[in-house]
């Protein structure tokens, strides 16, 4: 039983070994050159000017959804809009690379497509909703309570902020922005591994353990409209208690599509990242509870809406797969394109490490620091959070890392 759900999950990351190194090697690449005082610059409102340029920072931004509340939150408490600050949020866990590219080994071309395409009535359903839904009162009370927990550090003068500066051609060119990239990238990944271990481990038990009979219990099958509309609001259930979020949940969802789930389901899942239990309690702390469970119901309602309607438009172009995998992955070494680009990207990982070990070497590491807890690389002008203990200033990337920092420290 053990061996099984070790061998699925294993074969699962081998699929999309790769494809993780290259998401993850993009997105550092881009936060180490993309300035975050540019973005909330742009954001004070939620026309439809801001909404894109918010929307466009966060493709181009980690993927990891605890760093990705941190930065809305940071966004917000510096002046950017809500509702913006959470299309920023939501671009950034469903409109990147690795995701995407994750889709298209697992579940197929056709998944990767709903993510992009869905990704952007989601935002779209948000900014609709948004100015209702979250009172101008309970946002200004939530803005007033972060500023209250502000960390009173010193942001210094960096390095950082004059290489953001530079010409591009410049930029490309320094060896030390190279490296804080390589950094950027490691520090994502030591971030998520919980994310992807816990993701592929649970998508393997699912794949091994579980049989056609139980998830025909769980979710409607044969009932037209009934079953999209129970398979759109289970989705973002199980996303919700499961604690995955993250590239983590994209192998779940390929599960979740082996055992039965209709193609709107899978969507709104791996939609509902950001409403994983545990971030919701994030919201909680960092806006208040009132505002919490607007978002999480808003959240919800939005990623199953958005499912329903991916669901709708693919299958009126006939673009949802007819059939099923027997198998969610090949559980066997095979030498094709996969094993070539693996070897190929163990490589790219390599150098990257590399890179990353030596970056002082090259000047990189100037302005950042590294979170203890969870080893995401921050820049210190903008951390989301800071503590000071024996005459030592820490960095964070969000709050919860700080917390628990302090009670290990005290």
């Amino acid at each position: 039983m053990i061996v099984d759900v070790a061998r699925e999950a294993f074969f699962m990351l081998w699929e999309t070994l790769w494809a993780l190194v290259l998401g993850f090697g993009l997105s550092g690449v881009v936060q180490a050159f993309v300035s975050k005082d540019e973005m909330q610059r742009v954001m004070g409102d939620h026309g439809p000017a801001s909404v894109a340029r918010a929307a466009g920072f966060g493709m181009v931004s980690s993927s990891c959804s605890y760093a990705a509340s941190a930065m809305a939150k940071s966004l917000f408490q510096k002046g950017a809009d809500f509702v913006t600050a959470m299309v920023f949020m939501f671009a950034s866990t469903n409109l990147v690379v690795e995701l995407g590219v994750v889709l298209l080994i697992l579940v197929g071309w056709q998944f990767a497509a709903a993510e992009f395409v869905g990704g952007a009535v989601m935002i779209v359903l948000l900014v609709l909703v948004g100015g209702a839904v979250f009172r101008s009162r309970d946002v200004e009370r939530a803005r007033a309570r972060l500023d209250d927990r502000r960390d009173q550090h010193v942001l210094a003068y960096d390095h950082r902020a004059q290489l953001e500066r530079m010409p591009w051609r410049q930029k490309l060119s320094s060896p030390g922005a190279w490296a804080d990239a390589a950094s950027y990238t490691m520090g994502d990944i030591k971030m998520l591994r919980r994310e992807l271990v816990i993701g592929y481990g649970v998508a393997g038990a699912l794949a091994a353990l579980v049989s056609t009979n139980v998830w025909n219990d769980v979710f409607f099958r044969g009932h037209g409209l009934w079953t999209t509309l129970e398979n759109v609001v289970v989705g973002p259930f199980i996303a919700l208690i499961s604690f995955v979020c993250s590239v983590g949940n994209v192998a779940m969802a390929a599960a979740l599509w082996h055992g039965g789930i209709s193609f709107g389901g899978v969507i709104s899942f791996v939609f509902a990242d950001l409403i994983a239990l545990p971030l919701v309690l994030i919201y909680r702390k960092y806006y208040g509870t009132r505002l919490a469970v607007r978002l999480l119901v808003t959240f919800w309602a939005v990623m199953a809406l958005a499912g329903l309607i991916v669901e709708g438009i693919f299958a009126g172009v006939d673009l949802v797969p007819a059939t099923r995998p027997h198998d969610v992955v090949h559980t066997g070494f095979e030498w094709n394109y996969t094993s070539v680009l693996n070897v190929v990207f163990i490589g790219v990982f390599a150098g990257l490490y590399w890179l990353h070990r030596n970056r002082s070497r090259f000047g990189g590491g100037e302005g950042s620091a590294f979170d203890p807890i969870c080893g995401m690389q921050v820049r210190v002008a903008d951390a989301p959070a800071s503590r000071r203990h024996d005459a030592v200033t820490y960095y964070f990337c969000s709050d919860q890392c700080a917390d628990r920092f302090g009670v290990s420290h005290r």
